[in-house]
């Protein structure tokens, strides 16, 4: 379904990539793991075009997506929940909601997924008419994917989902995740919550400095890679 092939990108002077290779296929759960600075969101922004590469290909669904705008991507069916939420905290909750289903023309495809948000989100179904500002943090995060849900897409980014919140609520949002890949969302995953990620993940890229550094199921990544280490900034991550 998506495919990155040797990305470069930069920030200015700063290298951010240096020649990344991923791929999703369709109904699997991805992450993308490493400490921050490591590139994770940066590729997510190369896939959702917020940044384009210098050097590489990104397709998706056999055709390249390079060079299109952020909003040509959407409506290809990528969907991203940024780092942060953004959310819009003086809207209500069905103000979000709705603003999340720009690409969706018909009332009843709208209808229907509004449904399938209230059935994964029961908590947002009772705060309609309550401003996203005034969500407990957990809530927020709620809100923020099932807004990224409301457009049906073919490939759910998710970009530190758990960051900030407290361990209930980690919890909470995991449980989520697990739920959103049993029924079928392909999702590409980026989180610094290497050990939980690795609980629910098919499979996962370590990245570091820009580069995958291991790859492989979780089972493999356990047992290959000295994932401490990475995260310790010391080399040598394979085990011996």
């Amino acid at each position: 379904m998506l495919e990155l092939n040797e990305v470069h990108a930069r920030y200015e002077a700063i290298i951010a990539l240096r020649g990344v290779s991923i791929n999703v296929g369709q109904g699997e759960l991805v992450a993308l793991l490493g400490v921050n600075g490591a590139g994770k969101s940066t590729t997510l922004g190369c896939i959702a075009g917020i940044l384009r590469p210098w050097q590489g290909g990104v397709t998706f669904e056999g055709g390249s997506i390079v060079g299109k705008s952020p909003e040509q991507i959407a409506r290809l069916g990528i969907s991203l929940v940024p780092e942060g939420r953004d959310i819009f905290p003086s809207l209500t909750v069905e103000e979000n909601l709705r603003l999340g289903a720009f690409t969706r023309r018909e009332k009843t495809e709208y209808r229907r997924n509004l449904d399938e948000v209230y059935d994964l989100f029961p908590v947002l179904k009772e705060r309609l008419q309550q401003p996203g500002g005034t969500l407990s943090g957990g809530e927020q995060q709620q809100l923020a994917i099932a807004r990224a849900l409301m457009s049906s897409p073919r490939l759910l980014m998710l970009d530190e989902p758990s960051l900030g919140l407290a361990p209930a609520l980690v919890d909470q949002i995991f449980e989520l995740i697990a739920r959103l890949h049993q029924r079928g969302v392909t999702i590409l995953l980026v989180e610094q919550n290497v050990h939980r990620c690795l609980e629910i993940v098919d499979r996962a890229y370590l990245m570091n400095t820009g580069l995958i550094e291991s790859k492989g199921t979780a089972q493999q990544l356990r047992e290959n890679t000295d994932i401490e280490g990475i995260y310790l900034g010391m080399q040598g991550q394979t085990k011996k």
